[in-house]
């Protein structure tokens, strides 16, 4: 099947090209805010609200003004894609999507798009207004029809391409395994067939030298040279923990995808989930969120059925043997043995397996939690465990 994929590299541009680079980024961010500003005001003042062929149709009119001529040094393309890129926020905002844009600022990684007239062959990057190719680090070779490329520069200096393309793909040979994964902290994926994976904790283990890099940052004067050299060690240690957390992701989440046909997992509020101060670092520093996202993207590009079921599923409180329903069971409590059948349970080890039970269910079209086995007088016991299983239980596993 063919697939979108997108396929990143580090670039080494030369000093003239970093120059040009900075050109493409600041103009991209002065036409970001340019037009945003004008979008405010006109609505503010006249109440009139503006499209993108409105803004594009100004900008191609600023060019020819006095004091814009800079503007021709970049890829108009490049600009017009900014214009693009605010149209979609704006419409994102005005249907609850997102929150209003926000001005774009020098001191944040940087990009632009480039939609048009990319080319790479053999490890140099050639795209419009660039006398030179850029000097590429292939660490993979790029596959399919290349459809744009986005160059970045992150908070360390660092310099990337994305190059989007379309290609085709060759799914996993099919598989009858089936699995439950339970998302937890201590173990980062507890599976039903009680496989377990470590929970890196990339943000607690430099939390430490983040803290002292922090102090540095936050010693120095604002604007001074000593300051920009703290905030480029701090981001240093931002980059480490980010990589070490999304490359771990990524080897749990093709694992699960390549040995099991049938993945089913909760669908976690994780958003309403961060509001617990208690909880909302480790949270964090799991990567929940992206994990569920890579396990679904995944699935698809492999011909995989992936199972979200509903996150107040009482999984920790169902006992998988009898059906019973544990009211008792707090957040410290590891493991237990249900009151009724006197079954011995590993707390995530369980709840992995009734997510799995759960999804099997929803697939069969069987009905969801309440076919769960379970006597007549304990369907009131049930509901009244979906209401109360709480995000704070859910992300202690």
């Amino acid at each position: 099947m063919k697939v979108k994929k997108t396929f990143r590299y580090r670039i080494y541009p030369t000093a003239e090209q970093a120059v040009l680079l900075a050109k493409h980024f600041g103009a991209r961010r002065f036409v970001f805010n340019h037009f945003l500003n004008q979008r405010k005001t006109a609505y503010l003042e006249n109440r009139e609200t503006l499209n993108y062929y409105d803004n594009a149709s100004h900008l191609t009119a600023m060019k020819k003004e006095p004091g814009f001529e800079w503007m021709r040094e970049i890829n108009s393309q490049s600009l017009q894609a900014s214009l693009r890129d605010l149209d979609v926020a704006y419409n994102r905002f005005f249907r609850k999507q997102a929150r209003f844009p926000r001005f774009k600022s020098r001191h944040d990684h940087q990009s632009f798009r480039v939609p048009q007239f990319v080319r790479y062959e053999s490890g140099w990057l050639t795209i419009p207004k660039f006398k030179q190719p850029i000097k590429v680090k292939e660490d993979r070779p790029l596959e399919g029809e290349i459809l744009f490329a986005t160059l970045r520069r992150n908070r360390t200096g660092k310099y990337f391409v994305c190059i989007a393309c379309e290609s085709e793909h060759a799914s996993h040979p099919e598989t009858d395994k089936q699995v439950g994964i339970d998302l937890g902290l201590k173990d980062l994926v507890i599976c039903s067939d009680g496989t377990k994976f470590d929970n890196p904790r990339a943000y607690r283990q430099r939390k430490k030298k983040l803290a002292y890099a922090q102090r540095q940052v936050a010693k120095k004067q604002k604007g001074s040279s000593r300051r920009s050299k703290a905030r480029h060690c701090l981001a240093k240690i931002y980059e480490k923990s980010a990589n070490v957390r999304q490359d771990c992701l990524h080897q749990i989440s093709s694992r699960l995808v390549r040995e099991n046909q049938t993945i089913c997992f909760e669908s976690l509020a994780v958003k309403n989930m961060m509001k617990n101060h208690c909880l909302a670092g480790s949270i964090g520093d799991a990567g929940w969120g992206e994990l569920i996202r890579q396990v679904k993207y995944k699935s698809e590009w492999n011909g995989r059925t992936a199972v979200e079921i509903d996150r107040f599923f009482p999984s920790s409180k169902l006992c998988g043997v009898c059906g019973f329903i544990n009211q008792d069971l707090t957040l410290k409590d590891r493991e237990w043995t249900c009151p009724r059948c006197q079954t011995w349970h590993d707390r995530d080890l369980n709840a992995a397996n009734n997510i799995l039970a759960e999804g099997l269910r929803i697939l069969s079209g069987c009905g969801t939690q309440s076919d769960t086995k379970q006597k007549p007088e304990e369907a009131s016991s049930l509901e009244e465990s979906v209401s109360q299983e709480t995000p704070s239980s859910l992300a202690a596993g």
